[in-house]
């Protein structure tokens, strides 16, 4: 699998990651096991985790994996912290909670450090150069090699790494993890242009619109998919309206002509957009696995991503475009 840069920095992962917020809770070590060994043997290195997934169980069941299955030194492991359990709090930003975090994290996952520790979403409530102040301890104390952030919008993003870049000894940002798909562009009103100008690498997650993008849901929900299950189902229902029905037709219709499958192409969309490093893929087993690993060999032609650009394009108009064209 080709390996790229995670935005101007020397980290290189595989365009390709695997995600594992099912892990622990719906995913088995068997199937986990599976799906890790594929990934490896495909060439896969980047393997995305956090310390809520499962309150922990992914951590721990990825840990269980590392070296007995797979050698540690061949992935490149990220994690997440300052998501927590409080109705009222969703968000610990907090210098303190992110270190303990990091700790409870490494000792889950039975290693001496992550390659990228990421803080899982902004926090209101703390300042922001405190919250930042503990990526840097991260990183000189050895427990993470690099460090980004995940669930910042525009504004708050461009704030983080600028300060980062602003002050001699500061760990730059080297990525930023948004939801980003074919049915949710919204990065692409301030986010990305931040991160390419911030020199900040975006790691796309729910790639596949949260499953709809595969055209497993055009005639119905399947029994065994999210969007059947309890807890997932409001996960995936935003996207089952009449304008996600429209982008998932001209999907198919895409995939058709090229006699690939609709998954093929609404990922090599969006692994091929500017910025992108690698979308993370949350697939339930080694044969769903399976299908999203042969994009590796799909470019799509000029022509079909423009459609598909026209097909899916928000409206973005004041103040992103000149307000005189408006």
């Amino acid at each position: 699998m080709e390996q790229r840069h995670v935005g101007r920095t020397g980290l290189r992962v595989s365009r390709l990651g695997l995600g594992t917020l099912t892990w622990g809770r719906d995913t088995g070590e068997r199937d986990a096991a599976d799906l890790l060994k594929a990934f490896w043997e495909a060439g896969g290195t980047l393997v995305d985790t956090a310390d809520v997934y499962a309150d922990g169980g992914a951590e721990y069941l990825l840990g269980r994996l590392l070296d007995s299955l797979v050698p540690r030194s061949d992935l490149v492991i990220a994690t997440k912290a300052g998501s927590v359990p409080d109705p009222d709090r969703r968000f610990d930003g907090s210098r303190g909670h992110l270190l303990s975090a990091l700790d409870a994290s490494l000792q889950r996952l039975g290693t001496d450090h992550v390659d990228l520790w990421q803080v899982h979403a902004y926090d209101p409530r703390t300042p922001l150069d405190e919250t930042l102040q503990a990526l840097d301890i991260a990183v000189a104390s050895g427990r993470a090699r690099y460090a980004g952030v995940s669930n910042f919008c525009g504004w708050q993003l461009a704030k983080a790494a600028t300060w980062q870049r602003a002050g001699a000894g500061r760990t730059a940002l080297a990525s930023t993890q948004m939801e980003y798909s074919l049915l949710q562009r919204g990065v692409e009103r301030e986010v990305l242009p931040a991160a390419l100008d911030l020199g900040v690498g975006l790691l796309p997650s729910s790639p596949l619109g949260r499953g709809v993008l595969t055209g497993k849901y055009r005639h119905g929900t399947p029994p065994d998919s999210r969007g059947a299950s309890d807890d997932l189902a409001p996960f995936v229902a935003p996207y089952l309206d009449e304008t996600a029905r429209l982008i998932v037709d001209a999907v198919a219709t895409a995939a058709d002509g090229l006699a690939v499958t609709p998954l093929q192409v609404a990922l090599a969309w969006v692994r091929d957009r500017p910025g992108v490093a690698a979308p993370i893929l949350g697939t339930r087993n080694a044969q769903q696995l399976s299908q999203a690993l042969s994009v590796e060999a799909l470019t799509l032609p000029g022509e079909i991503c423009q459609a598909l650009d026209d097909v899916s394009a928000p409206v973005h108009r004041y103040p992103d475009h000149d307000w005189s064209t408006l």
